[in-house]
């Protein structure tokens, strides 16, 4: 198979997707558009650079993609079409091999079903991907000559209204022989209703030069699903979330609803995970065997060891979680925690840069931030570590086998030595010795015949 270049077209404003937003920076599957394509256009151009045309919000892709090695840019400007769009992309292609076009606003395209089509379509013809929809809609029809060739590509809104009946539609991926591009972008004009330079038009340039246009039909068109406007964006998300979920069950993922549950990054997992719905996983996910993540939780960059239950509606980000460990339910375990082997994290617990030991437990209603707590700890209900003085975080160092009562408030720097217990209602502002009891507590008092405050009679 000859040398293929991409060129991915993504210059256009999008203006029916109504946002401030470039079209192709929407995100999918928590990704931008452009980067679903241009994954898949990398993975079919192999070692070649990947053309990219734009123009409208240029610099926000550019910021987007700067990191993006063996990316080549040209700009379009002004935006007349996507003949245009590639004629501005033309001094930076080779005159040998093919140029496959692809477009920043389709992103369910797979690189097998473009590997497939390349393969289809012979290197000295054009090739063009179709497919038969029930409501061709909004689509170009491929007019076809009596033997079956395709004669041309009709744009709907200059279709008559017999052309409009074809359900056969151009999905809009073309491949072109590259020595013919220069002769056949030269020739295009704008007639048509728009004022455009259309890119479908190529296929009669090619017919009036003895060259064939061989169509592909796709065996599911919504891969090759434009997105225009914000419905459309819901739809490419379900489509692309459902084959995301497809291949995980098929690697042995256990979803008691696949409907209900969203991959926003990746995921690697071991024998016997399980999802309950409406899971969220966005990020690097890493679970172990065994894993059970509840309904409603949403882990975030976590990695995640064997035998671990994290119970509903629990937040995870940017952290570590050991085998047996359990997390829930509505935990909130923010960035840099480490939460170490069968140790608990409880109902309304808060977490931030916190090192727990393993088998350590913290229950009930805390907040443990930069703490390094040690094994086999207790937590009492309502503990807060003190971190913040207003100006400086500070840490808290709490030993193994330390009990820690409720309500007590550990105002950092502090250390608690191994094996001491504080008793429910302290403050403590300084250093706790290892072993002993210490406390920090008023003297209780009653006051007898005691009344409190009385509406004033209004008779």
């Amino acid at each position: 198979m000859a040398r293929v270049q991409v060129v991915i077209l993504a210059a256009g404003k999008g203006t029916r997707m109504r946002s401030a937003q470039p079209k192709v920076l929407q995100l999918l599957a928590g990704k931008p558009l452009l980067h679903h394509v241009l994954h898949t256009a990398q993975q079919v151009a192999d070692q070649e650079p990947v053309h990219l045309v734009v123009g409208h919000g240029a610099e926000l892709l550019q910021a987007s993609l700067g990191s993006v090695p063996g990316l080549v840019f040209h700009y379009q400007e002004p935006q007349r079409g996507t003949g245009d769009a590639l004629r501005c992309a033309l001094p930076g292609l080779a005159k040998e091999g093919r140029v496959l076009v692809l477009y920043g606003d389709v992103p369910l395209l797979q690189a097998q079903t473009l590997q497939a089509f390349l393969q289809h379509v012979p290197d000295d013809c054009v090739g063009l991907c179709s497919g038969e929809l029930p409501d061709p809609s909004g689509y170009g029809r491929i007019l076809r000559q009596e033997d079956g060739t395709v004669a041309g590509i009709q744009e709907e809104r200059d279709c008559s209204p017999r052309e409009r009946e074809i359900r056969e539609v151009n999905l809009g991926i073309l491949v072109l022989p590259a020595n013919r591009l220069e002769n056949w972008l030269g020739a295009l004009a704008p007639n048509n209703s728009q004022g455009e330079y259309y890119l479908t038009d190529l296929v009669s340039l090619a017919a009036q030069d003895g060259i064939k246009t061989i169509a592909y039909r796709l065996a599911d068109p919504r891969e090759a699903l434009g997105v225009n406007d914000a419905e459309q964006l819901s739809q490419a998300e379900r489509l692309l979330q459902a084959r995301q979920i497809r291949t995980l069950q098929q690697a042995g993922l256990r979803c008691a609803d696949p409907a209900r549950v969203d991959l926003r990054g990746s995921l690697e997992f071991g024998p016997d995970c399980y999802l309950e719905p409406n899971v969220i996983l966005e990020g690097r996910i890493e679970l172990g065997a065994r894993v059970r993540i509840g309904a409603g939780a949403i882990l975030r960059d976590a990695c995640i060891g064997n035998d671990v239950e994290i119970l509903p509606y629990s937040l995870l980000e940017g952290c570590k979680i050991d085998h047996g460990a359990r997390i829930g339910p509505f935990a909130r375990i923010r960035p840099g925690s480490e939460i170490g082997a069968n140790a608990h994290v409880g109902n309304f617990v808060e977490t931030k840069k916190l090192r727990l030991g393993a088998g350590s437990k913290a229950n009930h209603l805390s907040y443990l931030g930069d703490a390094e707590i040690g094994a086999q700890v207790n937590i009492g209900a309502g503990v807060i570590t003190c971190n913040y003085d207003g100006v400086e975080k500070h840490k808290t160092e709490i030993g193994d086998g330390v009990f820690v009562g409720s309500d007590t408030q550990l105002v950092a720097p502090v250390r608690v030595g191994a094996g001491a217990t504080i008793g429910a209602g302290s403050t403590i502002t300084r250093d706790v010795p290892a072993g002993g009891l210490t406390l920090s507590r008023s003297p209780q008092k009653s006051i007898p015949h005691w009344h409190g405050p009385r509406q004033a009679n209004k008779g």
